[in-house]
């Protein structure tokens, strides 16, 4: 009464077993990488439609009528061109509870600015990069009206000043 196929199921489900486990552990890493991916595509989409709403001097009728009365050379075109976007991660955040990214993107331009409208203009970027960010994570309830934080369901994100280089 030497039966072998008991040995080769049992060794099936052992091998079976530990590619599950193997599997349920990947999918953690595989989701967090996943989201990153997101979040760097949406950063991009963001810098890319601040460049273009603030380059082309479409704004808000707010920051309108501010630039009006301070800032009137960023009523007119002008040209910036993306550089760089990258992000640091700062590790968990006892505050929120999650790991903190930070966003920064680095920018050109042709046209000579001070440095209140090279702030105004960053801080434009970072606006659209961010709300990207919260429209991507469908979060835009959890932050506020400048989108700072932004929240997804493992990091927390905000953004460092423009880089002008």
């Amino acid at each position: 009464m030497n039966d072998k196929r008991g040995q080769m199921s049992a060794e099936f489900l052992f091998l079976f077993g530990v590619l599950i486990i193997i599997a349920m552990i990947s999918v953690v890493f595989i989701s967090s990488e996943n989201e990153l991916n997101i979040a760097m595509e949406a950063a991009r989409n963001g810098v890319v439609e601040g460049i273009a709403t603030s380059s082309s001097a479409v704004y808000p009728q707010d920051t309108y009528s501010e630039y009006l009365d301070d800032k009137e050379y960023l009523l007119v075109p002008y040209s910036v061109d993306l550089v760089n976007i990258s992000y640091e991660d700062f590790g968990f955040n006892s505050e929120y509870d999650k790991k903190q990214i930070q966003f920064q993107v680095y920018a050109k331009t042709s046209d000579y600015f001070d440095g209140d409208e090279l702030v105004s203009i960053g801080d434009r970027i970072n606006y659209n990069l961010r709300k990207s960010l919260a429209i991507s994570f469908n979060t835009t309830s959890a932050t506020n009206n400048l989108y700072n934080p932004v929240f997804s369901h493992h990091y927390v994100y905000t953004t460092a000043n423009v880089k002008w280089v």
